[in-house]
This record gives C-alpha cells, structure tokens and sequence, in this order.
C-alpha cells in the first residue's frame, strides 16, 4: 500500500517530516521494489518503525517505509532456542509468539512498544551487568541492500557483517527480518524499594554485581532513589503477579494518569516541581512480586517525555552520576522526570554503547511541552568529560569525528557502509552528521 506523505511525528514530539511518500510493505519482495523504485528517482528511503526514537534517525523525507505490515513469525529453531521475526515485529507481541515454544528475550527494556528492527539499530537495551543489549541477542538478519538485492547475515552468510548489522543505525539497508537467539522461558523475582541515595550510590557496584537486574531512578530535588532489583528463577517456580488493581493503580493512575497531570501544572507553575517530586518518589517502589520476565522487565508509560541517555565506563559511573545531581543543584533547574540509572556487559558489536566496556548508562527525560535544551546540553557536556557514548535513539547533538573516537570500530563500521550503500541511499540528516556525508 502507498499514499502521499503527510506528517509523521515521533512518540515523543521530538521530530517531524513529511515524506515525499509513505509505503507500506508487507514482504521482502515490497520493500525490494520500493528501495529499487527509490534509487531509480534519486529520493532516499528510510524504514521508520514505531517511531519511540528520539533523535532523527528514523526521519525520511524521501520514500518512508512503514513496518507495521510486515511483522510475525517466520520459523523457530527449537534445538537451537533461536527465532525469526519480520523486521515490524512489536516487542510486545514477541512474548505471545516465543511463549508455545517455552522461549523468551534474555532482556527487555522498560519499554516494548518499539520494533524488533528499530530496537536492534538504535542499541536499545536493559539492565544488568550480566547481560548485553538486545542487540546481542541477534545471531541473524536479512536486509535489503541500495541495489535492491538481498542480504543474508548469520554464522553461515556473512558473519563477519553480524557486529556491524547488528546495530546498523538504518545506514546498511532495510532490516525484512531478524533472528535472535532466546533462552528457556523463566520467573522474575522483583523487589522496588524507596532507600537514601547516598546508600545506593555508595555501594553502587557491589548491587550491580550482586542482582541480576538492577536499576534505580532518582527523582531530582530529593534524597531517595527507588531501586529495582530482580532475580531470575526458573520456569514453573511460584508466581506472585500484582494484583490487577494494584497494578492499575501503580502504572495506569498513579505513574501515567496523576504523573501527566502534576507534569503538566510543573510546566505552568515551576515551583510545584520540587513538592511534586517528593511526593512522587515516595509513591513509587515498596512492591514485591514475581511474574513472567516480560511481565517484570516492562512497564507502561503513556506520559510523553524527551531523552537523552549516555553509556559510560562502570567505573565511572558514580562520578558521572554525582557530576550531573551536581548540576542540577547548581543551576536551579526544576525538573520533574526522574534520572535513570542501570548497566549492561561489555559485547562486540561494533556501534554498541557497551561495546568493549562494561557500562553504566545515566538518562535525563524532560516532560514533552518542557525545552529540554539547556538541560540535555549542560547534561551532554558532563557525560563527555567521562567518554560517554549516546544512545542512537535518543537526543544528543555528537558528530562523526567525535564519535569515531569513542569506538574503535568505528571506521570499520564505515566502511561496511561504503560497501552497501555507496550512493547513501539511505541516508538523511541524523546519519549524515553521527557518520558523515
């Protein structure tokens, strides 16, 4: 299906566009046509997927390829635990699809409205210090090249492409499918508690390494964190879900329906922030309980917001923390999003922001009507002063030369690209700046 293009918004505001032409490919043998169609015109061609990236990386303003047909299982490998999925694939409905088979994702995010495509080639990921991003979780992928041929990436086609593929930007070609690697289906053990700040940052690594998924939020103009720790237990062991109720209450009226309005009055009355962020850390955490992993890993957040995240050394990662709560102190902002923190494995992937480094990533959101400008820039200069790496999805304003020296594959990355797309048929203004023209 085709139409002219009208304005496409991403989830957060945070970009815009209108596409010369929108399409909507529903096989490998439409999107074939499509990029061929593209380069025939000389109008570049960008995939766009659920549109929760941030930053421009998704924005087509030639011929804009939306997934949302072309999703669902191809085939699982049981023996192997591995499972092919069409590149629009939602990240919630993978769970549904895995679960006959006893499989599921090793690690999610706290978000999983994204596609399978647009969460591998922007380096999405979760926490814990045991486990990558969920790009590591990718042993396969077939794309659509600039000359409109098809590309077989796997340990048998290609496998020196699969840590470049594996996250691609959207700069390679256009993702059909993606394989991943699984594991058996298992329990979440999840505790959330409200504790002093100055106790979690103070023994920050030894809760890394001692959970097997933490994280915590700090909530500025406070003195609390609400820690997350989650154990991993077999399938089959006890459940203890949250009552429907009081998951409502949690995440639908509480952290969604209240939390938009209270953002919403911070904007137009500034000193409510402090107050409101008082109150809203005290309301979240102090829970207990253990369901399906999926079911633990995410969460619903219906509150538009902006982000920016960056990945630093694990090492560093309390000076960094400590530097930007400084910040905010020291500038008098009122910001009523939390700062998260969480952390991943060192992997080989070549544009991973844990790539050859045990990370610890800090992410700062504003509320979608706030300018987040000031903030996300004073924020950006403190996390380069310790190497950091931005996500690709979220907001950040790096360019080539300055990430090229954050990853030592870097040019190799390049150079893949100089291979599949030569012309930069896919290119748009985002790539142009983070790889160059």
């Amino acid at each position: 299906m085709t139409r002219p293009g009208g304005v496409w918004r991403n989830w957060g505001r945070s970009q815009k566009v209108r596409p010369h032409r929108i399409e909507f490919p529903a096989d490998e043998g439409a999107v074939r046509r499509a990029v061929t169609a593209a380069s025939a015109r000389s109008l570049t061609v960008k995939a766009v997927g659920a549109g929760h990236s941030f930053s421009g990386i998704a924005v087509a303003a030639g011929i804009m390829l939306d997934l949302r047909d072309l999703r669902g299982l191809i085939d699982v490998d049981t023996d192997r635990g591995r499972v092919r999925l069409r590149a629009g694939t939602r990240l919630w409905e993978i769970p549904a699809i895995l679960a006959p088979y006893g499989l599921a994702m090793p690690n999610l995010g706290d978000i999983d409205r994204q596609t399978v495509a647009g969460a591998i080639s922007t380096g999405t990921h979760g926490t814990g210090l045991r486990f990558g991003g969920i790009s590591t979780q990718v042993v396969g992928a077939t794309l659509v090249t600039a000359d409109g041929e098809v590309l077989r990436v796997d340990d048998e086609s290609n496998p020196e492409l699969l840590p470049a593929v594996a996250v691609g930007l959207g700069a390679l070609g256009i993702l059909v499918d993606v394989t991943l690697q699984c594991v058996p289906a298992f329990v979440l053990d999840a505790t959330e508690r409200r504790e002093p700040l100055a106790d979690v940052t103070g023994s920050l690594h030894d809760r890394v390494g001692a959970a097997d998924h933490f994280e915590f939020y700090w909530f500025p103009h406070t003195d609390d964190a609400v820690t997350k720790e989650n154990l991993r237990l077999p399938q089959g062991s006890p459940t203890r879900p949250l009552p429907p109720v009081r998951r409502w209450v949690d995440e639908s009226l509480l952290a969604n329906g209240v939390y938009r309005a209270t953002c919403a009055v911070g904007t137009v009355v500034p000193a409510t922030v402090p107050p409101v962020a008082r109150v809203a850390s005290a309301l979240m955490g102090n829970r207990t309980y253990a369901d399906r992993s999926h079911r633990v890993f995410t969460q619903s957040r219906t509150v538009r917001f902006r982000e920016m995240e960056y990945a630093v050394a694990l090492d560093d990662l309390p000076a960094a923390f400590a530097a930007v709560r400084d910040l905010v102190t020291e500038r008098g902002w009122r910001i009523s999003f939390p700062v998260e923190v969480r952390v991943a494995a060192a992997d080989d992937v070549w544009l991973s922001t844990a790539s050859g480094r045990e990370s610890g990533y800090i992410a700062v959101h504003r509320y979608w009507r706030e300018d987040p400008t000031e903030y996300f820039e004073a924020v950006g200069e403190v996390m380069r002063g310790f190497a950091g790496r931005p996500h690709w999805g979220k907001e950040h304003s790096l360019g080539a030369d300055e990430l090229r020296a954050l990853y030592p594959r870097f040019d190799d990355f390049l150079a893949v690209r100089d291979r599949l797309d030569p012309d930069r048929l896919f290119v748009n203004p985002y790539l142009a700046r983070v790889l160059g023209e």
